[in-house]
């Protein structure tokens, strides 16, 4: 019988990917910080996709808002353009635009991904933390849709949230087509949003930190180069395609006396303030929101954007993301009483954006609170001390950093952004003392961020549990079992035989050389001889799946979320250091171990 190219290639009991060259230069990628090279190609593949994402859904913004505004950014437009589409309503037409974009994006929500529906980085977060980074692909194609229409149509949200859950779902839904362990999906769906807000801001270095600091919660070696790598390469594409040239056009900043380090301590302080009352707003207006509404979900966004619409109709610089109107607060384009005016408008704007279930971000209405908020706070300090007027632009600038800080708690990711935003090496001292007295006052006055909130109001905790001290003095190989095995070239009939006769609902798959190469479930085996009309041909190591496994040196309390995350498997494969099954740690053994049984 002829050889595959499978066979020929590709080592026994190993996926694809893992080619002999591939695996010999594993410790040289280990010094990279890429855990191994395996992950240098993919986390190329998701950071070039994650930029073109980026480029292609600034396009559908822009496109969106030119449909529904007949202007690129309605929000830069002075008094009440009409439409041109519909010049009979005059400037009234953003009164109903919010409603026609809800009867656009509301059913393909409720119908295609509901995951979609909010400010999305709480969903990656979620995905990456309880879900094994598991994303659906069809997210990121809805997510993209529903954005674009809400923004385009007068939504006041952000378009970074959306593109951070875009690339993250290309970058889990690569993942699982290689088949990766867990770990590595989490890393890749890093890579998809760390490449999302590089290619986004112009910000490599703050993609990096946004991936580690808010979603994967570690900066570990082994994540790093392949976040790394990603967002170099997102960001390439998107300055091969926008341009390379900073996101905001700001204004060069100088610290005129170091006496005005107190005053940016004091800023700190009110933007940690503006941050939590950010973030408690915006969930009030959702439970408001809840509270008000029996209808179905989908009609929803169509009843709540008369609201909307009537606040733009009012103010009509809350149109969008509002780009525009943030760098002219920043330029000192407008008096005390409207940066006032636009700092409380865009926080009810943006909650109530959210809460009628519009797809959007809160990254950019943070920076654009933050800058209302420095600006006004500039020009209180210049009324107090004359010496200071027209410093105004400097403190709205720390005030970006701080007041996202303060909704975040990301105090790297802020002062990093800012940093690579306005390119101007000046703005960290104050900046840095900003963030890190309005982080700190977050912490003093609630417990939650903007994104996590999102999550324990669902009764979900990402929060890492205090280590076990009774799991922490038991290694795996004092509890682990020893499984039947099965032969990767088994045929999956006789796959289904053995599973039946073990009682078990997964057993290990083996190579010749009784090494790791996945795990055969039921369920896999039940869809592929229902489905499958090939099924007599497909053998167990086509049908396997690579799972997490643990060391058989590790301690129990470290093995234990890869245990709890596998509850369709029975438990996880011990595989040693050579990649060779040495048994199986079930749920069972963890609460043997837990109750002084072995």
């Amino acid at each position: 019988m002829a050889t595959s190219v499978r066979e020929r290639w590709v080592e026994p009991g190993r996926r694809w990917w893992t080619f002999r060259w591939l695996r010999g230069a594993k410790p040289f990628g280990d010094r990279l910080g890429l855990a191994s090279l395996q992950l240098v190609v993919p986390a190329v593949i998701v950071g070039a996709g994650a930029g073109l994402a980026a480029v292609a859904f600034r396009w559908l913004v822009t496109a969106a808002t030119f449909v529904f505004t007949g202007t690129k950014d309605y929000s830069s437009s002075v008094g009440h353009p009409a439409n041109p589409w519909l010049p009979w309503l005059g400037g009234a037409f953003v009164i109903i635009a919010p409603s026609v974009g809800g009867l656009l994006y509301g059913p393909l929500v409720d119908r295609f991904a509901r995951e979609a529906r909010g400010h999305g980085v709480p969903e990656v977060m979620y995905a990456v933390t309880k879900r094994g980074g598991r994303i659906p692909g069809k997210v990121a194609v809805v997510k993209a849709l529903a954005s674009a229409i809400t923004i385009g149509s007068g939504g006041s949200v952000g378009r970074e949230g959306p593109i951070v859950q875009i690339g993250s779902a290309m970058g889990s839904t690569l993942a699982r087509v290689m088949r990766m362990p867990e770990s590595r999906v989490r890393t890749l769906v890093a890579c998809g949003a760390a490449g999302g807000i590089a290619a986004t801001f112009n910000a490599p270095i703050a993609g990096v930190f946004f991936a580690l600091e808010l979603l994967l919660r570690d900066f570990a070696a082994a994540s790093f180069g392949a976040v790394m790598l990603a967002s170099i390469t997102a960001s390439v594409v998107g300055r091969s395609m926008l341009g390379d040239h900073p996101f905001l056009t700001l204004p060069t900043f100088t610290v005129a006396n170091p006496s005005q380090f107190a005053l940016f301590a004091v800023l700190g302080l009110f933007a940690g303030l503006v941050g939590v009352g950010f973030t408690r707003f915006l969930y009030a207006i959702e439970d408001f929101c809840d509270w008000a509404w029996r209808g179905p979900e989908w009609l929803r966004p169509v009843a709540g954007g008369l609201l909307l619409g009537l606040l733009l109709f009012a103010i009509p610089q809350m149109y969008g993301v509002g780009y525009p109107v943030l760098e002219k607060s920043v330029m000192g384009g407008y008096a005390l009483g409207m940066l006032i005016l636009l700092l409380v408008a865009k926080i009810i704007a943006t909650s109530l954006t959210i809460g009628i279930g519009g797809s959007g971000g809160v990254f950019a209405p943070s920076l654009f609170i933050g800058a209302m908020l420095g600006a006004a706070f500039g020009d209180v300090v210049g009324l107090v001390i004359p010496s200071l007027a027209g410093q105004a632009g400097a403190f709205a600038l720390v005030g970006m950093g701080a007041v996202f800080a303060g909704a975040t708690r990301a105090p790297i990711t802020a002062g990093i952004i800012l940093f690579e935003l306005t390119g101007e090496y000046s703005i960290i001292l104050p900046l840095l003392l900003a963030i890190i007295v309005a982080t700190g006052t977050s912490r003093l006055l609630t417990k939650d961020t903007i994104y996590t909130l999102k999550l324990r109001r669902r009764g979900v905790n990402i929060g890492t549990a205090p280590a076990n001290t009774a799991l922490h003095a038991v290694h795996v190989r004092d509890v682990m079992g020893t499984p039947p095995t099965i032969a990767e070239s088994t045929l999956a009939k006789d796959g289904a035989g053995l599973l039946i006769a073990s009682g078990r609902s997964a057993l290990p798959v083996t190579s010749a050389g009784g090494g790791y190469a996945g795990v055969l479930t039921v369920r896999a085996v039940t869809d592929a001889l229902a489905n499958d009309d090939d099924a007599s041909r497909l053998t167990a190591g086509e049908l396997s799946e690579l799972i997490d496994s643990v060391l058989p040196g590790s301690t129990l309390d470290g093995a234990l979320d890869t245990v709890l995350a596998t509850t369709d498997n029975d438990g996880v494969p011990v595989v040693d250091d050579a990649g060779i099954l040495r048994g199986w740690l079930d749920q069972n053994a963890v609460l043997r171990a837990l109750a002084g049984e072995r």
